[in-house]
């Protein structure tokens, strides 16, 4: 609970206008929500809080490296992430979250928390399928990478040989008619 105050913006004390949170997360971040997906991670985070006289605006950015493992060879690397979102807060009689770019929260309320949108902002990011770069230019030698190559070759190979043989001869026949026209 303590690491997540870090991540609370007072917005009672602030001027109208734009004011601008940054925050460097790295591996310590994500043990909060207990999610351990990522081996390292690198990731600066800027939040520019617009204040208004009856509702706040939160634009957040997000940028940096995530280290995980490939899905094709299990190799780690370090994968370029980045990201935005927007978020509007408004003040209202009780807190209510359920749509995802507006926040509403009740008027005695002094600040906002951050941490679950950044959270959620840069896991999001990360795409689902996560190939190391050295396998899209040819540059990655290991060995998953070369059974997966031998594999792949043999089973076209396979599929043009049954291409052939599965043909019905019946289908030359019907083919003979329009061409005999």
């Amino acid at each position: 609970m303590n690491k997540i105050k870090e991540y609370l913006i007072p917005f009672v004390g602030l001027k109208t206008g734009k004011h601008l949170f940054e925050y460097q997360l790295n591996n310590e971040f994500f043990e909060i929500f207990d999610y351990d997906e990522y081996q390292n991670s690198d990731i600066k985070v800027s939040v520019v809080l617009e204040k208004q006289n009856n509702m706040l605006e939160l634009n957040f950015k997000h940028k940096g490296t995530v280290n995980v493992p490939c899905d094709l060879t299990g190799e780690d690397f370090d994968l370029l992430i980045k990201g935005k979102m927007k978020l509007i807060v408004r003040f209202g009689e009780e807190f209510n979250n359920d749509n995802e770019e507006l926040l509403i929260i009740p008027f005695g309320e002094f600040e906002i928390d951050t941490a679950q949108y950044i959270y959620e902002m840069i896991v999001l990011s990360v795409p689902q399928r996560r190939v190391h770069p050295g396998v899209k230019d040819g540059s990655l030698q290991s060995e998953a990478l070369e059974k997966l190559n031998e594999l792949a070759v043999k089973e076209e190979k396979e599929n043009k040989e049954e291409q052939t043989e599965d043909i019905d001869p019946r289908w030359d026949k019907l083919k003979q008619l329009l061409t005999d026209k």
